[in-house]
């Protein structure tokens, strides 16, 4: 005849002492969440506060107005007009930044253009058709990509993959739109990739058994019904990747050819306003005119930044409730 165990009562010295460790981890964990807030908060407050003397200093406007900043202005000749010119270093110093803003558009729509349709599709694959075998090695694979350095990508772009786009373009210039946004979108896949596939495995299997009952092949079902339903965690790894594309250097520092150029043109070399402030910013004097503007191209890319993912997350949650039913 075998007994069974029977557990008491915790002791009240033990109960005391779980709850003071407890109280100890809440506290651990309110603090580093108070001290993340702060860190992000005073360089907010540092950049803006470098920033503001171009729209408050009456000595830096004269050279920095918002007109001179992002308007055309009576540069060059004539014949050969520049109404957006990038020279801070000149001997009569022009900062306007739209040749900045449209180097910065360029490269990341290549980048968007690639890293969506691939990560979005490796997706899709890596979650409706791939086996187990080969999902369990495929998404590791992927996401090692976002492990490496820019740097890396950045170098490689430079040496290999510049020469590989000229001479299949045939193009005047190695470093270019082009070139800069592939190795762009390298960097961007796995976060789409890894965001989307989360996304559609999230999707319930009663939905793929439904779409299969009713006839649906395995592609239909897919595009047609799983991601849909994945629609909105989808579109928010596109907005981050979007996020990431603006925001970063090394990449675009080493294979754009940093000529602050305002063209459409997909083969020229450009400047982005993240490559502009990596490659200045070293050099530049403390407290001049040059200084502070970059400052402020810092804090317009925290603005960018901050309402591409506030409208990201307005449209996701739109789109999550018409997808639930709850908004017609």
């Amino acid at each position: 005849m075998s007994s069974t165990a029977t557990t008491g009562p915790v002791p009240a010295d033990n109960l005391a002492r779980r709850r003071r460790r407890d109280w100890l981890v809440e506290r651990l964990i309110y603090v580093a969440a108070l001290l993340a807030i702060l860190v992000i908060a005073l360089i907010f407050v540092f950049v803006g506060k470098e920033a503001l003397p171009v729209l408050t200093s009456a000595e830096v406007q004269k050279e920095t107005d918002l007109s001179k900043l992002f308007l055309p202005q009576q540069y060059g000749t004539p014949e050969v007009p520049l109404p957006y010119v990038w020279q801070p270093v000149s001997e009569v110093p022009k900062y306007s930044l739209m040749p900045l803003l449209l180097g910065t558009l360029k490269v990341t729509l290549v980048a968007m253009l690639l890293a969506a349709p691939l990560g979005i599709l490796a997706a899709i694959f890596a979650t409706e058709f791939a086996p187990n075998w080969l999902r369990e090695s495929l998404k590791p694979l992927i996401e090692l990509l976002a492990g490496i350095p820019s740097v890396v990508l950045g170098f490689f772009a430079l040496i290999v993959l510049a020469t590989w786009v000229q001479d299949f373009l045939d193009l005047d210039y190695r470093l270019n739109v082009i070139t800069a946004g592939i190795a762009l979108g390298l960097a961007v896949v796995p976060i789409i990739f890894t965001i989307s596939e989360d996304a559609l495995t999230a999707v319930p299997r009663s939905y793929r058994n439904a779409s299969a009952a009713l006839g649906a092949s395995r592609w239909q079902t897919a595009w047609r019904v799983v991601l849909p339903a994945a629609l909105p965690g989808v579109f928010a790894g596109i907005v981050l990747g979007f996020g990431r594309a603006v925001g970063e250097t090394m990449i675009v520092l080493m294979a754009s050819g940093n000529a602050a150029i305002t063209s459409w043109n997909f083969t020229e070399p450009v400047r982005t306003l993240s490559a502009s402030v990596a490659a200045e910013l070293a050099e530049v004097v403390f407290g001049d005119t040059h200084y502070h503007v970059l400052f402020f191209i810092g804090t317009l890319l925290f603005v960018i930044t901050f309402v591409l993912n506030w409208l990201g997350t307005a449209v996701v949650n739109r789109m999550r409730r018409r997808l639930t039913g709850a908004e017609r």
